[in-house]
């Protein structure tokens, strides 16, 4: 007596399936990362920030004065400031939209050295 020959499952439509899929998802890739789908990041008509904790103040005005909880002072001074700052305590940015963007990246890199993650960027409602 013989046992029946039991079919599998064909596999090679499947790897045919996969392959295009694959090639599809790289294809879309490479256009994102030479940016040539242009993206635009969505607004928020809402903003809430935490309570829990303490919220320490940094403005940044359209001429570039930085004030640290209204405080006029200097990258220098600021950064003796945040690194004397808690983990847990929030930093709140208010920065001008006419102001320059260095400023910013320069705070961006004293936080990011410091390791402080806590971070709120304000903005105005629309």
């Amino acid at each position: 007596m013989r046992l029946p020959k039991k079919d599998g499952l064909n596999v090679i439509p499947l790897i045919d399936v996969m392959l295009v899929l694959l090639a599809i998802v790289l294809s879309v890739s490479t256009f994102i990362a030479q940016g040539q789908i242009k993206v635009e990041l969505p607004s928020s008509n809402q903003s809430s920030a935490p309570t829990d904790s303490p919220v320490v103040t940094l403005s940044i005005n359209e001429n570039g004065e930085i004030f640290f909880e209204n405080e006029a002072m200097s990258i220098e001074i600021l950064k003796t400031k945040i690194f004397a700052l808690t983990p847990k305590t929030l930093l709140k940015l208010e920065i001008d939209k006419n102001a320059r963007f260095d400023i910013f990246v320069q705070i961006a890199d004293i936080l990011k050295e410091k390791g402080h993650e806590n971070v709120s960027i304000a903005t105005s409602k629309k």
